[in-house]
């Protein structure tokens, strides 16, 4: 693996081939981890089903970059999991406009990218060579007492636990919020994964996202509806949920740069952080990217 900020990129792909990327790299973590990203750095000439093969050869979430249909956005991405396409990636956006930077491909401090899910603002941060993209604000809906004992069994925990709660949130993709009273349960979670897929589809969602809050952030870990994998070792659009309604809810501080560490139980550990776009705007995302060898 190469220094994280390494002025020295590896060769550009071929069309229609990957490049390796981690994103959200702990930094304070000496084992390797964050979340890898296969990049495509031209994909025009690949189809829906060329990308999705490509994802479910690496395992991974991967994107796609194409031409921009706009003259004030940079390129177009898209996004695949093994099971389908997505309409926005929180790590894979961070990773590959990490990426593009280091190829010279944008040199501007901010720019715009196309998604599926709508425009992505982007800034270029010198001082940690890195990129933050913006997410929406959240949007919130209860769920029943009903749908409550339901992920409690899903999760298989007690649900009189205390300071247990439960909500979902949406910035790009629907997450359900799962508190738990203190890390240790989060990390002793054991999911009926089998169960998972209907769960989320009768409770609208596209994921459960248990977390536990400390004096330094929150820990999390994402069990996707349908992905085709179990667990994720960092997702940028359910931190950024989870940011938005701590935020809204005003249980984090205001105005400062927030850690979600995730990956932990799977030996990836993973650092997202998040800071405000301004009142009512939603936030912004980022993280560390390294190359992979």
């Amino acid at each position: 693996m190469t220094d994280l900020h390494s002025p020295r990129p590896p060769a550009e792909p071929a069309a229609g081939t990957a490049a390796l990327l981690r994103v959200f790299v702990d930094p304070t973590q000496t084992t390797q981890g964050g979340n890898p990203v296969p990049l495509v750095l031209n994909a025009l000439g690949m189809t829906a089903g060329d990308m999705q093969a490509l994802a479910a050869h690496h395992g991974h979430e991967s994107s796609f970059v194409m031409p921009a249909d706009h003259d004030d956005h940079l390129c177009r991405l898209r996004f695949f999991v093994p099971g389908h396409e997505m309409e926005m990636c929180g790590h894979a956006t961070v990773g590959t406009l990490w990426a593009l930077r280091q190829w010279g491909h944008w040199c501007t401090p901010a720019t715009r990218v196309q998604t599926l899910s709508g425009s992505v603002d982007v800034e270029w941060d010198e001082a940690r060579g890195r990129a933050w993209v913006s997410q929406p604000a959240v949007a919130t809906s209860a769920l029943t007492p009903e749908q409550c004992r339901s992920i409690a069994a899903v999760l298989r925990i007690d649900p009189g636990l205390p300071g247990l709660h439960m909500i979902n949130a949406n910035t790009s993709r629907v997450k359900t919020l799962v508190r738990l009273p203190h890390a240790a349960v989060l990390d002793a979670l054991a999911p009926d994964f089998n169960a998972m897929h209907g769960l989320c589809e009768a409770i609208g969602s596209t994921g459960l996202y248990p977390y536990a809050l400390s004096t330094d952030g929150a820990s999390a870990r994402q069990f996707p509806k349908a992905s085709g994998y179990p667990e994720d070792a960092a997702t940028g659009i359910a931190a950024a949920a989870l940011w938005g309604y701590l935020d809204k809810t005003r249980a984090i501080p205001a105005g400062q740069v927030y850690t979600v560490r995730q990956g932990m139980a799977m030996g990836s550990p993973s650092a997202i952080q998040l800071r405000p776009r301004g009142h009512g705007a939603g936030c912004w995302l980022s993280g560390d990217t390294q190359w992979m060898t």
